[in-house]
């Protein structure tokens, strides 16, 4: 491994909330291009607040990150939005644009790359298909159950084909069938190059899988490396 596949580092990483407990001490670890690893850990443990040191959505209270090379915290506020083009995110709470259509919500990175608006409509359609959505293209969020919402913004978030996917719950809403074809199109996204962090708790996903854990105990990150997948 070299310097240049490392698209994520973690040094000596901690947070703490205000008056709370900390939730990582000195938290290490890389990120490789490429690589497929599950966030496994109690609830509270801190997985989504990892998630978010990750996608720039929380500052760590101490310690290092760097992103693709670059240290985000030092960089201004011109190229810090390039540095997020990179990165897809899943967001448990959805986080959906409730005036525009399904379509809309998935295609809406591509327009703001500069993508022509009837490639990325036609891109945003056949990734609706695949997740089972091909028939709700011109619903609104406020029509949506939980389960087709979730799948919306996974379609949104890997849309641009990101270099470092973060999901946190992909699957909570979803139904076991369903929660596998999306593993299936994380697994086909991985393939062409894109590094993927699933925070999970689904025992399914995690026994089907063979991909290595990213264990949280006590506020420390333990790697479970790959397994045998069950069949």
């Amino acid at each position: 491994m070299t310097v240049s596949d490392i698209i994520a580092e973690l040094v000596g990483l901690g947070h703490q909330y205000e008056e709370g407990p900390e939730i990582f001490k000195g938290v290490t670890f890389n990120i490789e291009k490429s690589s497929f690893h599950f966030l496994t850990g109690p609830s509270g443990s801190g997985k989504s607040s990892l998630l978010r040191i990750l996608y720039l959505g929380l500052k760590p209270t101490w310690g290092n990150l760097k992103l693709f090379g670059e240290d985000p915290l030092k960089m201004n506020t011109q190229t810090l939005p390039l540095l997020r083009q990179k990165l897809g995110v899943v967001f448990q709470e959805f986080k959906l644009l409730d005036h525009l259509n399904v379509v809309d919500n998935v295609s809406l990175p591509l327009r703001v790359r500069g993508i022509d608006a009837k490639r990325g409509y036609k891109q945003a359609q056949e990734l609706l298909d695949w997740v089972g959505l091909g028939d709700c293209l011109k619903s609104y969020p406020s029509a949506l159950s939980g389960g087709q919402k979730q799948r919306v913004a996974i379609a949104r978030a890997v849309i641009t084909r990101p270099q470092l996917l973060l999901a946190d719950e992909p699957t909570g809403n979803v139904d076991d069938e369903m929660a596998m074809k999306l593993l299936y199109l994380f697994e086909e996204l991985n393939k062409m190059g894109t590094a993927i962090i699933i925070a999970t708790h689904n025992p399914r996903l995690l026994e089907k899988s063979s991909y290595p854990q990213l264990v949280i105990q006590e506020g420390t990150i333990m790697t479970i490396p790959a397994r045998r997948a069950s069949r």
